[in-house]
């Protein structure tokens, strides 16, 4: 299975974020959120800020939802082990919380270290009250997409949009 082309497909995520009126990207550096930064530079509405970890993240979307803003955190699955303590302000402060992962130790991984954080992410933010949407085919992204963004921002949860490898490919790694 060929992995669908990342320009493509963080295209219609970046819009479908843009059109929700989601202004602010925070992310640590991936591979896999590469385009979906690009855009949020580039684009005359956005605004990206870079993390030195991931959690930090979560504290600039929360300041970001008081003053009436939509953010997003964008970070690579292993990220997600530095967030259970912020991702309790979720749950305590309701306020909408949307993460995009991109997955590295699930299927295809070549890289063993990466199997740990890998198998932990899904119960890590089940644990923490976040709803996961996980996408491993192409033809369920922008639906899945849709479905993060209306949980998060209509119905004020915290949500993780999965990146499988099955969808983003596995790196050689």
């Amino acid at each position: 299975m060929k992995a669908p082309d990342r320009e493509v497909w963080s295209k219609l995520v970046f819009d479908k974020l843009v059109n929700a009126n989601v202004s602010l990207f925070s992310y640590v550096p991936d591979f896999g959120n590469t385009d979906i930064i690009k855009m949020a530079d580039e684009h005359n509405e956005t605004r990206t800020v870079l993390l030195t970890s991931e959690e930090e993240g979560i504290a600039v979307c929360a300041g970001a939802d008081l003053v009436g803003q939509r953010g997003v955190v964008c970070m690579q699955s292993s990220g997600v082990g530095n967030c259970p303590n912020y991702l309790s302000l979720v749950k305590g402060g309701r306020f909408p919380m949307l993460m995009i992962v991109t997955m590295r130790g699930d299927y295809g991984e070549e890289n063993h270290w990466q199997y740990p954080m890998g198998q932990a992410v899904i119960p890590i933010l089940e644990a923490m009250g976040v709803l996961v949407i996980q996408v491993d085919r192409e033809d369920e992204l922008e639906h899945a997409t849709e479905a993060a963004i209306s949980a998060a921002y209509t119905g004020g949860q915290g949500v993780a949009l999965v990146l499988s490898q099955k969808f983003l490919g596995a790196k050689a790694f």
